[in-house]
């Protein structure tokens, strides 16, 4: 079992066609356990999923210093994506408040490279547009920092399609990171087609719906204090019980291809495109093991409409985010 290659963007970056998203070894997605998330990330490098994806804002600090201990002596075998952009003071997250003034960008990534143990990062993404911040202040920081050797490869995430258009003008964009999945399609309409335009590849996180499309889903009420689906609209009430069942699908074609639902949702994602990278988050190599098995998996056109069609915009229930949070997007 040896993931294929895919190509993001039209700047040489080469990745597994799945990565491994690495947020949920230090927080949202209940306690952390160091000892488990690491033999995740050697198994992940064993198999070939060998995109690793971290930001500073993570823990704050904890993901990226997690990754570094792993990948020591392993470093030349991975491409790793680090993220800047909200803001930080003494070592704490701001709220959703952003900062991607040039000299913090500067400053951020000298942080995540001390930590990650290295002297570059390959995918740099700016992780939300800064309101403050014209865009293409930042894609020059970003630029400069390649020049130097710092980052090799430009990334955004959740930008909109004028400020995609306005970086990739000034320094070229190689992939853009956003939700995307079965149950979150708000790319299709605008992004998506620009991406292709402009030759930039989709690296699609939470492409399982936060575990929500792999069957094995509680209420929101059901998960500790401190777990992100707390507070997810989309495991909320009756929008919880419509997604369950417009779901069904997807446990259905899987039973059906002796797969598993997870496999099915990230099967629907890889063939939307070879420019379409998923890094489904895990920190248990059981779950890293059953993701990467999607590399192999055929849907069929019918397969396909069948899933389009169940999980269309009008029969998912719910905000994919709280306000707060959607109010940092860029659409």
């Amino acid at each position: 079992m040896t993931l294929s290659r895919r190509k993001l963007g039209s700047q040489g970056l080469e990745v597994s066609a799945i990565g491994l998203g690495c947020m949920g070894m230090s927080q949202s997605y209940g306690p952390a356990d160091e000892q488990e998330s690491v033999a995740t990330v050697h198994r992940a490098i064993e198999l070939g999923c060998t995109f690793l994806d971290t930001a500073e804002v993570y823990g704050p600090f904890l993901n990226e210093e997690l990754l570094g201990r792993a990948l020591k002596g392993r470093r030349d075998q991975v491409v790793i994506a680090s993220k800047f952009g909200f803001r930080m003071e003494n070592g704490k997250q701001i709220g959703a408040e952003r900062d991607s003034r040039p000299e913090r960008i500067r400053a951020a990534v000298e942080g995540s490279l001390g930590r990650l143990g290295t002297d570059h990062i390959d995918l740099l993404y700016q992780h939300r547009i800064d309101p403050a911040v014209p865009i293409e202040d930042v894609a020059g920081a970003v630029r400069e920092l390649v020049q130097q050797g710092k980052a090799r490869f430009f990334g955004l995430s959740e930008a909109g399609v004028a400020n995609i258009r306005r970086a990739h003008a000034v320094h070229p964009v190689s992939a853009v990171q956003s939700e995307y999945s079965l149950w979150e399609r708000n790319l299709d309409a605008d992004v998506i087609p620009a991406l292709r335009e402009l030759g930039i590849g989709l690296v699609p996180f939470s492409p399982l719906g936060r575990g929500f499309l792999t069957g094995e889903v509680k209420r929101a009420e059901e998960y500790p204090q401190g777990d992100y689906r707390r507070n997810d609209p989309r495991f909320q009430g009756a929008s919880y019980d419509a997604n369950v069942s417009a779901a069904q699908v997807v446990r259905d074609i899987a039973k059906a291809m002796h797969a598993t639902p997870a496999q099915v949702a990230l099967a629907w994602l890889l063939a939307k495109g070879t420019d379409i990278v998923p890094i489904p988050g895990t920190k248990r190599r059981k779950y890293l093991e059953e993701n990467i098995g999607a590399d192999g998996l055929r849907l069929d056109s019918a397969q396909l409409r069948m899933l389009d069609e169940a999980l269309a915009p009008d029969k998912v229930s719910g905000k994919r985010y709280p306000d707060w949070v959607m109010a940092t997007i860029d659409r």
